[in-house]
């Protein structure tokens, strides 16, 4: 079961350096025993955080199935990391919090964008 928030043996081992700041996502779990337990593994390091259904999972009728988002606030995230790390629950090369997504999915899309102009360009250049 997720650390209750409220209750007073979890609010002891919360470091209050790590509790400041927007909530980021540091890692996902499968379901929702396994988000459950990599929570715990930050809350022993000090670190709260919390669990959100992931995107295109939000589906109450799937109950404890289907992926989760280990979120922690922003000023906890790279404790929250070493911890996942050390746990080998992160690749060494793990980006940060996906911060660059956006980026990636423009530049995909601006290539996307070329392939196709140049295929309609090399098109009408054939028919002509």
């Amino acid at each position: 079961m997720a650390p209750d928030p409220l209750d007073p043996d979890v609010r002891r081992k919360v470091n209050p350096v790590y509790a400041d700041g927007e909530l980021v996502k540091v890692a996902r779990g499968s379901h929702q025993a396994e988000a459950e337990w990599i929570q715990e593994l930050l809350l022993e390091e000090g670190v709260p955080s919390i669990l959100r259904r992931s995107r295109g999972f939000d589906v109450p009728d799937m109950l404890a199935a289907g992926p989760r988002d280990v979120l922690v606030p922003v000023s906890g995230v790279n404790a929250a990391r070493e911890v996942l790390l050390q746990a080998e629950l992160l690749p060494p090369d793990a980006p940060d919090g996906g911060a660059d997504r956006p980026t990636r999915v423009l530049l995909g899309l601006l290539a996307a964008l070329v392939v196709v102009a140049l295929v309609a360009w090399i098109g009408t250049e054939l028919l002509v």
